[in-house]
């Protein structure tokens, strides 16, 4: 169900981005880019969006913070998306007007908080050369599902936001009704909890409590942080411990 809440030392992993574990200790920091934060706005009710789930499934092992922002406005036409919440929708809704767009749509993919509308082109390349504005350190605690985010801002960074999701990989659903009546859906990178945090001055340190891993769906904590009053992203994490 989703939730909008709230032994020896691993070597930090061989990208700054992701870290797997098999032991107590899962962790990682950013470098000094910009990881970039790819949002996809979809709906198992949209016929026009596998191919947009298809493209994200693609971003396995890149580096990026990729998250799929499943929406609940295409539930009417007889299909009800499991993934999808309210809470989606709302920050599609906050997105689309960041960006003085006049309506929301799916399949939406966003890139650092900007509409992206030539992603299907090929030859686009998500390697960031932008520096990042903020470093953080995430890292899983000892026998349980609480994190421990460090957020340090650059010298002369204003006030900085937040949010944190639960991200899982292998979901898939025989699709009943609707315009994807029939079809045999598989999603990736889906999120499952989400989570806005406040304002803050200043290096921070955040406290995350996840929802439990499952063994059948991978399971990644992504930490974005953004400037408080322009939304331009700082840095992002994802962090994928073995358990």
């Amino acid at each position: 169900m989703l939730r909008t809440s709230a032994l020896l030392p691993v070597a930090l992993a061989l990208t700054p981005l992701l870290a797997q574990a098999a032991n107590a200790v899962c962790e990682a920091q950013t470098g000094d880019k910009l990881t970039p934060v790819i949002e996809l706005y979809t709906s198992e009710g949209c016929s026009s969006c596998p191919p947009a789930d298809q493209w994200l499934s693609g971003l396995k092992g890149k580096p990026v913070v990729a998250q799929a922002f499943h929406v609940a406005y295409w539930d009417y036409i007889g299909w009800k998306d499991v993934y999808a919440s309210p809470a989606f929708t709302t920050r599609q809704r906050d997105i689309a007007a960041a960006n003085r767009l006049s309506n929301i749509y799916t399949p939406q993919v966003v890139r650092n908080g900007q509409d992206w509308r030539t992603w299907r082109l090929p030859l686009q390349t998500l390697d960031s050369k932008a520096p990042a504005k903020a470093h953080i350190a995430l890292r899983k605690a000892e026998g349980s599902d609480q994190f421990e985010a460090r957020v340090t801002p650059a010298r002369g960074t204003g006030p900085w936001t937040a949010y944190w999701t639960v991200t899982e990989h292998n979901h898939s659903s025989r699709v009943k009704a609707g315009e994807n009546a029939g079809e045999f859906l598989k999603h990736d990178f889906v999120v499952r909890q989400y989570v806005t945090l406040g304002h803050y001055d200043g290096a921070q340190v955040l406290k995350i409590g996840a929802i439990a891993a499952k063994p059948e769906h991978p399971r990644q904590i992504n930490v974005v942080v953004t400037d408080a009053k322009s939304g331009e992203s700082l840095q992002a994490i994802s962090l994928q411990c073995a358990s």
